[in-house]
């Protein structure tokens, strides 16, 4: 008779996921820090403010400022209910596994669906950011063409370059050890927040104005009212506070998730919202003019170029470069911990090669490599479209907010029909994290929000996804990427269940 396992060699956390009917696979070595440097990572508010702040100025002039807390709030919300969730179910591929057990098998497998196209997109949307700073650091890296505006056929085509650069560095990266990506981002995580305090009371030791200038409507366009440009300039403010859940994708791989998670995904959420509106209170006291166009045209390396000088400007882009490259790094790592864990379940077509992990670096290999070569895919197909920039980032944003409707919507539903959450105490016996009586209120306000935000993300504008007049088909990309998901959803789904159901025949 074999001796009994010794106690201390029992792994909790595999203990914990063989409830779940999985066995542990992938190599638990990501801490509390890591953790939450993998859903502020994604977030990145040096990468995504770096990027849209013109976006977001140029339509609600100083004023859009405001945006920026309301949607916040909205987004705490979802994020409160997603810690609720993520205590209850540590598993990898977080929003498929929480829609899959509040909604069912369907409602699970279009939510994974949706949301693995969702990061390949935005993947490819946050590799091109590195075109925003890198030429403005270094003339030499503009690679093609001279001039470097995203807006323009040369800058987008450089970026496509540079962005398949960074997505060949990333997908080694990823494939190569767990661990190694932990230590990279919270690397770069730490690296983003100094660099954050450090921007911020640099621009505003160089203030123009106060801190009142958010209180003005200075460039807001209100020849059709304050709603409609304040709704689009909320974009800015969408397109940066979302991807808070990945810490979450790292459950499995996390220590003492079930408490660990919860947290980081609050911490990721908070710790950007605070950041990115001082940064963006700093910008605007800081800039040499709200009033002469170049604040929105060029953003915030024009202000920190210009206010900071060459030399310190310049240091401060590069921390942004590497945030980028972080940012870049986390996505990769969400979508191939949500390709696997759906692969594992057997939804996904070549499931079997896709949930295979290497034994030598514990990593699902074949799941890393997909979304990278996809994502590069996604920029080789629109070399020189000016266009491309915007219409990637509505996209992919307006996908990851249908995908955590379908979490926070059977959700709702389950709290109003009075089945609630199971589980109330980890496997130690305390509390896991619970939002208690306020439960209700706040999933109603995280189900209000997520809609209206992904109408006004989807809603056709031709000034905000095809400002060139490059065609009709980038003004109604969002609704025509959505339309072909739900479709291609659909038809995989299908083609997927027949197979399944001829093999358990067979």
């Amino acid at each position: 008779m074999s001796a009994a396992p010794d106690a201390s060699t029992i792994d909790p956390g595999a203990t914990d996921l063989s409830r779940f009917g999985y066995a542990q696979q992938l190599s638990r070595r990501v801490g509390s820090y890591a953790s939450f440097a993998a859903g502020f990572s994604f977030v990145s508010i040096l990468t995504t403010v770096f990027q849209l702040f013109g976006l977001g100025f140029s339509f609600g002039g100083t004023a859009f400022f405001w945006t920026w807390p309301a949607v916040l709030a909205g987004q705490l919300m979802v994020a409160l209910c997603f810690a609720e969730l993520a205590a209850r179910y540590p598993l990898s591929g977080a929003i498929y596994q929480w829609a899959r057990r509040l909604g069912g098998a369907v409602v699970g497998w279009f939510a994974g669906w949706t949301m693995v196209i969702a990061q390949i997109i935005t993947l490819a949307a946050a590799a091109i950011a590195l075109q925003v700073v890198l030429p403005a650091v270094w003339s030499g890296f503009q690679l093609i063409g001279t001039d470097p505006a995203l807006s323009t056929k040369d800058g987008a085509a450089n970026a496509v370059v540079l962005g398949c650069i960074l997505l060949a560095v990333t997908t080694i990266l990823n494939a190569t050890s767990v661990r190694i990506v932990a230590v990279v981002n919270s690397i770069g995580v730490t690296c983003e927040l100094v660099g954050v305090v450090l921007i911020v009371i640099l621009l505003t030791s160089k203030a123009e104005r106060g801190p009142s200038v958010v209180l003005h409507t200075t460039n807001l366009d209100n020849s059709t009212g304050y709603v409609v440009p304040l709704l689009i300039s909320a974009l800015m403010a969408a397109y940066v506070l979302v991807g808070f859940d990945s810490a979450g994708e790292l459950a499995e791989e996390t220590h003492k998730p079930r408490a660990t998670t919860p947290r980081t995904i609050l911490r990721a959420v908070i710790a950007s919202g605070i950041g990115g509106a001082f940064l963006i209170i700093a910008a605007l006291m800081a800039a040499p003019s709200v009033t002469d166009g170049d604040l929105a045209t060029q953003g915030l390396p024009y202000v920190l170029t210009s206010r900071l000088g060459t030399t310190t400007g310049k240091l401060l882009l590069l921390d942004v470069a590497l945030a980028v490259c972080v940012c870049t790094l986390a996505i990769q790592t969400a979508a191939a911990r949500m390709i696997f864990s759906m692969a594992r379940d057997n939804v996904l077509p070549a499931s079997p090669w896709l949930r295979r992990v290497s034994p030598r670096t514990g990593t699902p290999v074949a799941a890393t490599v997909v979304p990278g070569v996809l994502a590069a895919v996604c920029l080789v197909v629109n070399v020189g479209n000016a266009g491309l920039f915007l219409g990637l980032a509505s996209v992919c944003i307006m996908l990851l907010y249908i995908a955590y409707l379908m979490v926070t919507t059977p959700l709702l539903v389950r709290r109003l029909t009075g089945k609630g959450l199971s589980g109330g105490t980890d496997e130690n016996g305390r509390p896991l994290f619970s939002l208690g009586r306020f439960g209700v209120v706040v999933n109603i306000v995280a189900v209000g929000y997520g809609l209206a935000m992904a109408i006004n993300l989807g809603w056709p504008r031709a000034d905000v996804y095809d400002p060139a007049g490059e065609g009709w088909y980038l003004h109604y990309l969002p609704l025509i990427t959505l339309a072909i998901v739900g479709i291609g959803g659909l038809i995989a789904y299908r083609a997927q269940r027949t197979a399944y159901l001829a093999e358990v025949r067979a």
